[in-house]
């Protein structure tokens, strides 16, 4: 069973509000203000998903900065979970510097079947991921719900790109000691992060800490996923596109470059996912 982890799907009218949104949402604005910038709604997704072989995704927003494009977003994920019972599994959209507010549209959404939270832009969202005051009312929350906690992830070297952010290993590994008993999964390699698990400090502190492979083709060679089964074994490693911006397809071929067991490869590629989620 293949489950991509990371997608992101928008709203059809949000999709078509696009160039109002540009300068309404800090998030928005950081992803999409290149034109031609990748879009795509459910529909687009369930045909990858069948196309490339997907039996699941998991669905999220964007780190929306504003509250009512966060709730319309989160609605649109929800009920297209429901409607696709088996097909899709919908994390919420949020931002921590709202307060209690953030802590609302938490549960409303938990209620409604979100299965996580994320994808959380600490840069262009306006908060402080170190800041373990502001953090913790919803890192609370999400404990007592049982849901993990998407955070996009920089490298703190290498090539720019829209939305990459500072949220790099030194402020990441911060957040995870505020919040050891949480449940975290790093997107994109962590920025790195599994690199200094050579330190041994390291592997303790991000026991509860998965990471996804979500966009790797245009971060690191394929060398990159036995690197990190090698330093943090294969349980918390999951798959995950960044879909629309990169296809199924092509991110599974990326994953049989790294010429894994096949025990690993299964892991990888839905293994680690279906036990995280319960599926």
């Amino acid at each position: 069973m293949i489950i991509d982890t990371h997608c992101h799907v928008l709203p059809p009218e949000i999709q078509r509000r696009r160039a109002d949104l540009l300068a309404q949402d800090a998030t928005f604005g950081a992803l999409f203000a290149k034109p031609g910038s990748a879009m795509a709604g459910v529909t687009e997704l369930i045909q990858a998903m069948d196309r490339d072989g997907v039996s699941r995704s998991v669905i999220m927003g964007i780190g929306w900065a504003t509250q009512d494009l966060a709730r319309e977003s989160n609605d649109y994920l929800i009920d297209s979970a429901l409607a696709h019972k088996g097909r899709l599994s919908a994390f919420c959209s949020l931002n921590p510097a709202w307060g209690d507010a953030a802590v609302l549209e938490l549960e409303r959404c938990a209620k409604g079947g979100a299965v996580g939270i994320g994808e959380l832009h600490a840069d262009s969202q306006g908060f402080d991921i170190t800041d373990k005051v502001r953090m913790e009312p919803v890192m609370d929350a999400a404990r007592r719900l049982s849901l993990p906690v998407l955070v996009h992830a920089s490298e703190p070297v290498g090539h720019q790109y829209a939305g990459k952010g500072e949220t790099t290993p030194g402020k990441l590994y911060r957040f995870i000691e505020n919040f050891p008993d949480n449940v975290i999964i790093c997107a994109h390699w962590g920025g790195g992060l599994p690199f200094y698990a050579l330190m041994p400090e390291v592997p303790e502190v991000i026991k509860n800490v998965y990471f996804d492979t979500a966009v790797s083709p245009f971060l690191y060679r394929p060398q990159v996923v036995r690197t990190v089964v090698d330093l943090i074994g294969s349980d918390r490693i999951l798959f995950g596109t960044d879909f629309p911006l990169i296809q199924p397809k092509r991110l599974l071929r990326y994953v049989d470059e790294a010429a894994l067991e096949q025990p690993t490869h299964d892991a990888i590629l839905g293994g680690n996912a279906a036990r995280l989620f319960g599926l």
